[in-house]
């Protein structure tokens, strides 16, 4: 089993997540995984200090880099860090991006992807406005990455309404998707699997879908359900709530076959730029 989906209920506490994702990972290294995927906000959820927990990580007095960098050095594992608050390089007290960073079995960074699209919306659940733009810095680049498994795109969670992305992922040579996610209950059961399907099903390719499932500080329920889809649009792995190791292979000599069989990369029509925008109602 190569791929491995690691689905959590992170909590206020860093330093618990980051015992309890320890654990994890470590099952599914046992389990012969060569790349994990961790959710979004794997470390922290329902903090409100994330730029000093940013600039604790830039300037080197954080926890979080140092244990990502021993977990995958001990467990010998290709780790996508969900995402983590972190400011540009160099720019420890600027505003953080919601970073999702690529360490390899080494313990060292690989890529790192900085979040597109933030969640500015409005919900019908307990919180009801969501604004991450008021924590986080808009990212600015399409990112994808060589692997053991494959070819690596990287996104977070709200990144996937936004298909134009996927598609350019799948034309800079994409053969897997990581999607780290905290869906909230509501948002996630209307959209959450047909989401992450239909992505899997237009890129061809494994979408690796990692959430947050259950309750967490402030009242907040997120959906779970992660799931590894293959490039045909099977789910492979699902744990709707709870903490869970979901664990697959890539069967690259299928995925050829799906792709020469239907081959959308050369029908498409719309061609999404190389790097993205801003949006209109992105401040400058």
């Amino acid at each position: 089993m190569s791929l491995a989906v690691i689905q959590m209920v992170s909590q206020d506490d860093v330093l618990a997540n980051l015992a309890a994702a320890r654990r994890l990972l470590q099952q599914a290294a046992e389990a012969g995984a060569r790349l994990a995927v961790l959710p979004e906000n794997f470390a922290a959820m329902g903090r409100r200090d994330l730029a000093a927990l940013g600039r604790a990580e830039a300037e080197g007095q954080g926890p979080i880099l140092p244990w990502l960098q021993q977990t995958a050095r001990d467990l010998g594992l290709w780790i996508v860090a969900g995402t983590i608050p972190l400011p540009p390089v160099g720019q420890p007290s600027a505003k953080p991006h919601a970073c999702s960073l690529l360490i390899d079995e080494h313990g060292e960074r690989a890529v790192r992807y900085d979040k597109l699209h933030l969640f500015d919306v409005d919900v019908a659940d307990a919180r009801g406005r969501y604004r991450e733009s008021d924590d986080y810095a808009f990212g600015g680049h399409v990112v994808v990455a060589d692997t053991p498994v494959g070819q690596l795109g990287l996104t977070v969670c709200y990144d996937l309404r936004f298909p134009e992305l996927y598609s350019r992922l799948r034309e800079a040579g994409a053969e897997l998707i990581s999607a780290p996610a905290a869906f909230t209950a509501v948002t996630g059961a209307a959209h959450w699997q047909v989401l992450t399907r239909a992505r899997a099903i237009e890129t061809q390719c494994y979408v690796l879908a990692a959430g947050q499932g259950g309750m967490h500080p402030g009242g907040r329920e997120t959906f779970g359900h992660s799931a590894i889809i293959d490039p045909w649009g099977r789910v492979l792995a699902e744990q709707p709530q709870g903490e869970a190791v979901l664990l697959a292979s890539r069967d690259a000599a299928e995925q050829a076959a799906i792709r020469q069989r239907m081959p959308v990369a050369l029908h498409r029509r719309f061609i999404a730029p190389e790097q993205p925008g801003p949006a209109p109602t992105e401040q400058p």
